[in-house]
């Protein structure tokens, strides 16, 4: 009883700091009522742009390390995900967009420019998101969601992963803040709940398919949550390890069997009325203003102006160049008759590049992937004269996750360096990697991709921190992976070279897929032989990857086109600066700028071509 009065004693102090600084935040930033705060500097303005967001994003305070100091309060609080939370979502884009835009340029630094430039671009784009009638909209992430719950969209599955691996459970104030957030997750689950409904009633219910792996995958969460086992055991577990004496598990099981279960159970009952209402039909085109919505989710996933046609017939053509690299490998270790994708496909079925069954193959590949990290680790000297000591870990998806997730994915760490870059491992079945592709997937994840790249990121304005433009962040990716060929990953494993031509093919595919399936009219059946027939990729790797292109529609063109951009970039500058092309000062001049739109990274490379002419 003692203790329960003082925590609420130590909340409250904490409530009324936030105020404090929500007060000194949006009190600061006019002079009158429509001028920028020119006694801001730029660097001092871009830093409070970042905590704005935050305030209304503070499990991404918490991912990034920055819930600390004045910002505590922010443990202990999770996004409002109702309609009436987006309305103030975009209020605050659009009053920190028009002062960003009115802000002085005359004496801001190249570097403060593109900053600048980033953020005009980022909020415009989400602002135009959220203008539409419906969906889960990113403001500076790759998430192009037009349904707020399916398989693998919804704090159902964000929170679980969110609250093990990124809130931290150091002490008693951290424990307490646990158990705040948990009581807030039904007020979560119903906001969401609220926007799902009205998309429905709108006529926006999503393809069958989904809505069967999003069922499952919901039953076994609430199943999980009804033992206490959701939550709170991750409390528990880790308040034992960090040795606390009174952590609250008890009261958090409590809210977590029967208030977070039944908040549960309402979204899955409206899962399965939309089920009764949907259909096949996997593309936005068949949904109320489909059409405008996936021209939108382009914009947002490539920062271009670009066509579906244009975008399907440019993945088209990268196809056929792609495995025009492929063939001749593939006949000299003997597979000569057939397509390029029917030889790959011939090729995945030989024993010799599958790994184990079961939990011994797991661990095999566990192995393998650290293997691969510490090789690369040894090789970044000869790519980047500005260097790197990623704080990095790899682990699998959690088990309710990995039926609607794909292959991997990986992240930076926090920007305290607390809370480390992962790349989560999709382990449900060793069938689903070889051992001539679970290279080039470790090195697009990690080193030099997602996890090398976001270390340069978390030396910038913490706004840049959050922006991450999906063709920079995917294009770096796959940029990366060359890098990874070009330094020697395959010069004595030619099938491992087969196995990186085959990612940037599968990346191609994914530009005709995407716009096959939301502006072609293509089936879900369709798009996945498209994948195995052309490209030899898995078919059960590409059914999980198809489903996810049907529920992030766009997101899945980024990659290449990217990758494209940079190589032509790259391209460039070798033409222009002849002999004084270095390959290091590129690669530095690329990654330093950080996160950006196309246009911005093209400003970029032409203002280190301009430097290295003198």
């Amino acid at each position: 009883m003692i203790r329960t009065q003082f925590n609420l004693t130590r909340r409250q102090v904490l409530a009324g700091l936030s105020a404090t600084t929500a007060l000194s935040l949006t009190g600061c930033k006019m002079v009158g009522d429509d001028g920028p705060v020119t006694s801001l500097s730029p660097d001092d303005w871009l830093e409070q742009v970042g905590y704005n967001l935050l305030r209304h994003e503070p499990e991404r305070a918490t991912s990034l390390g920055v819930d600390v100091g004045q910002f505590a309060d922010l443990r202990g609080k999770l996004e409002d995900q109702s309609q009436a939370g987006q309305d103030a979502l975009a209020a605050t884009l659009r009053r920190d967009l028009e002062m960003t835009k009115s802000y002085p340029r005359d004496d801001l630094s190249p570097e403060q420019l593109t900053s600048f430039e980033a953020v005009e671009s980022g909020y415009q784009v989400a602002l135009d998101g959220l203008a539409l009638p419906y969906g889960d909209i990113p403001v500076g992430s790759w998430r192009t969601a037009p349904y707020v719950v399916i398989q693998n969209v919804g704090s159902y599955l964000d929170l679980p992963r969110f609250m093990d691996s990124s809130h931290p459970i150091a002490d008693e104030d951290d424990a307490d803040f646990y158990l705040e957030r948990m009581k807030q997750m039904p007020a979560v689950f119903d906001g969401e709940l609220e926007r799902m409904t009205a998309a429905a009633d709108m006529g926006v219910v999503p393809p069958g398919f989904l809505i069967d792996k999003a069922i499952a995958q919901m039953e076994s969460t609430i199943a999980t949550a009804e033992r206490a086992e959701l939550f709170t055991s991750s409390l528990s577990e880790r308040s034992a390890e960090a040795e606390l004496k009174n952590p609250p598990v008890e009261e958090a099981a409590k809210v977590e069997s029967e208030q977070v279960v039944a908040a549960l159970k309402r979204q899955l009952e409206e899962l399965k009325r939309q089920r009764a209402l949907a259909t096949k039909d996997p593309g936005m085109r068949e949904r109320p203003q489909g059409e405008e919505w996936y021209d939108w989710a382009l914009r947002s996933s490539t920062t271009t102006n670009m066509t579906a046609d244009e975008i399907h017939n440019q993945g088209l053509e990268e196809l056929e160049e792609l495995h025009g690299q492929m063939d001749p490998i593939l006949r000299e270790i003997g597979f000569t008759k057939g397509t390029v994708g029917e030889r790959m496909q011939g090729l995945s079925q030989d024993p010799r590049y599958k790994f184990a069954e079961g939990d011994p193959g797991r661990a095999e590949i566990m192995a393998f992937i650290k293997d691969r990290i510490e090789w690369i680790k040894g090789e970044m000297p000869r790519a980047f004269n500005t260097l790197v000591d990623p704080n990095l870990e790899v682990r699998r998806l959690p088990l309710s996750e990995e039926p609607g997730a794909p292959g991997a994915y990986g992240g930076a760490g926090s920007k305290d360096g607390t809370i480390p870059g992962r790349m989560w491992i999709n382990l449900r079945t060793t069938d689903l990697h070889r051992k001539y592709d679970l290279a080039d997937l470790t090195y697009h994840e990690t080193i030099p991709g997602h996890v090398w790249e976001g270390e340069y990121s978390n030396r910038l304005p913490l706004i840049r921190l959050i922006l991450a433009f999906n063709p920079f962040s995917e294009g770096w990716a796959l940029y990366a992976e060359q890098l990874a060929d070009e330094l020697g990953a395959y010069d004595d494993f030619k099938v491992g070279r087969l196995g990186y031509l085959q990612s940037l093919a599968f990346r191609a595919c994914r530009m005709v897929v995407d716009t096959g399936l939301h502006s072609k009219g293509w089936s879900r059946e369709r798009a996945v032989n498209f994948f195995v027939e052309r490209n030899g990729s898995k078919e059960q790797e590409v059914a999980s990857e198809v489903d996810r292109y049907c529920s992030w529609p766009g997101q899945a063109t980024g990659y290449k086109l990217g990758h494209s951009r940079i190589a032509d970039l790259r391209a460039k500058a070798q033409s222009e600066l002849g002999e004084t092309y270095d390959l290091k000062a590129f690669n530095d001049a690329v990654i330093l700028g950080g996160n950006v739109p196309m246009d911005v990274l093209a400003k970029n490379v032409s203002r280190y071509i301009d430097a290295a002419k003198g």
